[in-house]
């Protein structure tokens, strides 16, 4: 599930193209339906071309209202950069790309909106220009631009279509198993209670979890989930989810809160951090000056101490330690931003590189700095394990090479992922950073084997009379190498996950069972074989009486035995005319087709259906009229 955001400055057209794309007008206020401009946080979804369903957080342009712009645009894996053609570059344009440059939002998209309003081409070249030139060195300096009408619907399908590729392109949520959901919108619904909203970021939320609101510390319970106003028993990472809980009133909650697992997460009030000072801030950054602090959905007072330097000028980067003036949750790589407060002005931001420090550092120690210096660069264990989430499961030297670890860094990093179970070996092996043995992080392991276990679990609900799914046909589904099923399915298997019959896959708990109508039929069919043991109904005979789903349960269940296309025994009849044709060989050596037939009081489309079986699975062997038992080697 992934999340888009729109960036842009006020009356540039945002939510008209929200509405244009979705049908969902994302100003829901009626303040801002009659200002035409939006103040709070809006949303909406759609459905791309390639049938993936998208959420998308409208964000106020007002500088005014920039602050509420932070709220949300923190969660968002791709941006809508939006300038209307009619105006170009303006204030608020150049300080929300400053803001998804800090924070990262490397795919996005500039669409150039209102374009049915122009009508001269130079004009739009110039405007495109300005554009190019403004987005140059920072993370849509290379993104796609579309013109657009939403009045019109021009560009309409190729901006969804752009939106499809560039998602393709970026790599999957980080998933640790660790869901935290920053609160961006707090609500009750009569008859249900609290409600909360926001981006989940990391792991998934299930109805009936017990969850934790920091950092109040407050527990309550997962009454039920939404997605895009849809019931769902998970949420996933990425998802815009809306959560109903359980034991908890709506004033004990608030807007830059944190919904998460008990115990999985800490408040803190003292953070370390990478920061870049904008370059075109209006002054320098000094030790012990005020700041907004804005981080998830959050925003808090907070004094800057400066690390190692006295201050800072625009376009500078250093080392803060920040003093919160209220609790927050966030964990080391969150990205950050910092405002002044007054005149409100965004100051730059970076990435959060301790989230609980020990104690109040001395502003010039260089062992705290080049301990700083390290967590920027970030821990070799994160650093594989990020390159093992990307990579899904890939050979450990591949992933190594991914990492740029090397040596002994290389070496220790994998020893505590594996100690620690967060990645698992699919392949028998010694696990050595250079070694071609697969591995795959844990959590995308269980993602995968809950997927594999939901297509067999399909698959029984799909044709319960039959024993299991076809190996190729699991492998094709999960859109695996031979390389990679072999390996899931020998874990899969050990781990009782699946079991096998010959070449069929099923779940452990699953059984054929024949409901009274089937038990009937069956019963019929088999009191014919009793008449007439020896020369039984054909097989177009039996397909008829049972229809072919039911035969072939009774195939699966070895309740019958094929020995031609046209000729089917019950087991027990089988199994006798085996034991009575051995025993005859063993006593006289030799026997005819006619002396079988007349053994057994058969005729000879059986007896010749039969021996010829024998002769092919190798009991016996012919020799002119005669057959003779097979010497075993």
């Amino acid at each position: 599930m992934r999340v888009i955001g729109t960036a842009g400055h006020v009356d540039h057209g945002k939510s008209t193209l929200v509405a244009a794309l979705t049908g969902i007008n994302p100003d829901r206020l009626k303040e801002e339906q009659a200002r035409e401009m939006t103040i709070e946080l809006g949303f909406a979804w759609l459905t791309l071309p390639a049938g993936e369903e998208v959420g998308i957080i409208d964000v106020p342009g007002h500088r005014d209202f920039i602050e509420n712009m932070l709220a949300g645009i923190g969660g968002i894996d791709a941006a809508l950069f939006v300038v209307a053609a009619d105006e170009g570059v303006m204030p608020q344009t150049r300080e929300h790309l400053s803001i998804l440059d800090i924070l990262q939002v490397h795919s996005g998209l500039i669409v150039l909106t209102k374009a049915d309003l122009i009508q001269d081409p130079d004009w739009f070249n110039l405007v495109e220009s300005d554009v190019r030139q403004a987005v140059q060195g920072t993370v849509l300096q290379n993104a796609p631009l579309v013109r657009v009408s939403a009045r019109t619907g021009q560009g309409l399908p190729e901006l969804k279509q752009a939106l499809t590729e560039i998602l393709a392109q970026s790599p999957p949520r980080l998933d640790l198993g660790r869901p935290r959901l920053p609160v961006d919108r707090v609500f009750t619904i009569a008859g249900f209670g609290t409600v909360v909203t926001g981006t989940l970021v990391d792991g998934e939320l299930h109805v009936g979890d017990e969850v934790e609101i920091l950092p109040a510390g407050l527990r309550g319970r997962v009454r039920s989930l939404q997605t895009h106003k849809k019931k769902e028993e998970r949420a996933v990472a990425g998802s815009r989810t809306a959560v109903n809980i359980n034991g908890i009133d709506v004033e004990q909650v608030r807007r830059g809160d944190v919904l998460a697992l008990p115990g999985k997460y800490h408040p803190s009030q003292r953070l370390d951090v990478h920061f870049r000072l904008l370059p075109d801030a209006s002054a320098p950054l000094h030790h012990n000056q005020t700041a907004k602090f804005f981080v998830g959905a959050a925003e808090v007072e907070a004094r800057v101490r400066l690390l190692g330097v006295d201050e800072l000028r625009p376009g500078e980067e250093g080392w803060l330690q920040l003093e919160l003036n209220e609790p927050v949750v966030a964990v080391r790589g969150d990205r950050y931003i910092l405002r002044r407060p007054s005149p409100g002005e965004t100051l730059g931001g970076g990435v959060v590189l301790d989230a609980q420090p020990l104690r109040r550092h001395k502003r010039f120690d260089e062992v705290v700095l080049a301990r700083l210096a390290t967590l920027r660069q970030g821990d070799p264990a994160d650093v594989l394990l990020q390159a093992s989430l990307m990579s899904g499961a890939a050979p450990l030297r591949e992933l190594t090479a991914r990492s740029r670890l090397t040596g002994e860094t290389a070496a220790a990093a994998l020893r505590e992922l594996l100690e620690a179970g967060r990645l698992v070996p699919l392949e028998p092996g010694m696990p050595q950073p250079g070694a071609d043995l697969l591995v795959v992080a844990r959590t995308h392991w269980e993602t995968e084997t809950a997927r594999a276990g939901l297509e067999i679990e399909k698959y029984h609900r799909g044709y319960p009379l039959r024993r299991g799914l076809p190996r190729e046909e699991l492998k094709s589904r999960l859109k695996y190498s031979p390389r990679l099923f072999t390996a899931a399915l020998r874990h899969w298997l050990a781990e009782g996950v699946l079991v096998e019959w010959g070449t069929l896959l099923a779940h452990p708990a699953f059984t054929v069972q024949f409901n009274a109508a089937q038990q009937a039929q069956v019963g019929q069919l088999l009191e014919r074989f009793s008449a007439s043991p020896y020369a039984p109904p054909a097989v177009k005979e039996c397909q008829a009486d049972l229809g072919e789903e039911l035969y072939n349960a009774l195939l699966d269940q070895n309740e019958l035995v094929p020995v031609s296309p046209e000729v089917v025994f019950r087991r027990v009849d089988y199994d006798t005319l085996r034991s009575g044709l051995r025993a005859h060989l063993e006593r006289s050596g030799t026997l005819t087709l006619a002396q079988f037939r007349d053994l057994f009081g058969t005729t000879r489309k059986y007896a010749q259906a039969f021996l010829e079986h024998l002769d092919a699975i190798g009991v016996t062997q012919r020799e002119g009229d005669l057959r003779k038992l097979r010497k075993t080697r």
